[in-house]
């Protein structure tokens, strides 16, 4: 079973991913903003997610600076991170992430993304 960790400041949408994909097999654990992620990382050491999705735009601690942060740390540096967003963050240069769905996302296509990423991730 791959364990997903969910960061967004909605708490509807945590709500309804983290039921989707429960529903589908996965451990879910669930950060309202990337200070809440990091410390929740951090406090899961040694076992650490098989994937992170998070929002882009969030208070405390954007999704940029959040993917900087995990990059940082050895051992969550190839996890895969997944940015579920509204608004796309710029593709290029120093780039920390994997894969981008735009809000709103079907289901479908974000379980499929979801797979396709815990496998990379092994």
């Amino acid at each position: 079973m791959h364990s997903i960790l969910l960061v967004d400041d909605e708490p509807e949408i945590l709500t309804a991913w983290r039921l989707i994909l429960e529903n589908e097999g996965y451990e879910v654990g669930c950060a309202s903003n990337g200070v809440d992620a990091v410390a929740r990382v951090a406090a899961a050491m040694p076992a650490i997610p098989d994937l992170i999705v998070t929002d882009w735009m969030m208070p405390l601690m954007d999704g940029a600076e959040l993917c900087r942060r995990l990059r940082a740390m050895p051992e969550l540096a190839k996890v895969p991170i997944l940015i579920h967003t509204a608004v796309p963050p710029p593709d290029g240069k120093g780039k920390h992430w994997d894969a981008c769905l735009r809000k709103p996302v079907g289901a479908e296509l974000f379980l499929t993304t979801v797979e396709q990423l815990c496998r990379q991730g092994h």
